[in-house]
């Protein structure tokens, strides 16, 4: 089962790790990058609603979605990339399905890890339910 907070029609634009950690990577070596904030990802959002499909259908099972009640947080989050475009000259190259199909792989391949609960947590205040 998945858990999702809210109704689920918040959107993101997720993005695969492959697509950014060259860009950090590579912006060591270029001087005139350095204290400039570059916003690094996917241009698609997507809902959590529909990650949480694609992840089911990568995974070979069916959605089973527990909704929860919605935390504070921004409904729809995503980013203007042109100017990493314009200084690195990249676009994503890992869509979602793709990158999800890569995290199925992976998941199937090491299995599964029990959670350990939460500990020595300092401000409970605010924390969501499911999270105490």
């Amino acid at each position: 089962a998945m858990t999702v907070f809210g109704d689920g029609m918040q959107t993101r634009a997720f993005t695969h790790i492959s697509d950014v950690a060259p860009v950090i990577a590579r912006s060591i070596d270029l001087p005139e990058t350095w204290n400039t904030v570059y916003n690094i990802g996917a241009d698609i959002p997507y809902s959590v609603n529909t990650l949480a499909e694609k992840v089911a259908t990568a995974m070979g099972v069916q959605p089973d979605i527990t909704h929860l009640e919605a935390r504070k947080e921004v409904l729809h989050a995503f980013s203007d990339h042109s100017r990493v475009r314009s200084r690195f000259g990249l676009q994503p190259a890992v869509d979602l399905e793709e990158g999800l199909q890569r995290m199925a792989t992976w998941a199937k391949r090491v299995g599964v890890k029990a959670s350990r609960p939460f500990e020595n947590i300092e401000i409970r205040d605010n924390l969501p339910p499911s999270w105490k």
